[in-house]
């Protein structure tokens, strides 16, 4: 009987900790779903771009602030360009 007290115990335990792990890894995810979704645009940037000549060096600093900042990180870039 003093097992089954000590299983539940740690069963409990092991249930915390998922759960403490688990919400980091979803931040994760979403950063690395965001960091290739904003690559793929800035391929997209500079396929279309090119026509009006403009281009966008995919690198790690533009990948970055692409992936992290979505659709208006990809906007900065391209102002940045324009400007620059």
């Amino acid at each position: 009987m003093e097992y089954v007290g000590y299983f539940l115990i740690a069963i409990i335990a092991l249930f915390i900790v998922v759960k403490l792990l688990a919400w980091p890894l979803k931040i994760l995810i979403k950063l690395i779903i965001n960091a290739v979704l904003g690559t793929i645009l800035l391929f997209l940037v500079n396929l279309v771009g090119v026509h009006f000549g403009l281009a966008i060096g995919i690198n790690i600093v533009t990948s970055l602030i692409a992936g992290f900042f979505g659709v208006p990180g990809v906007i900065f870039l391209i102002i940045f360009k324009l400007v620059l």
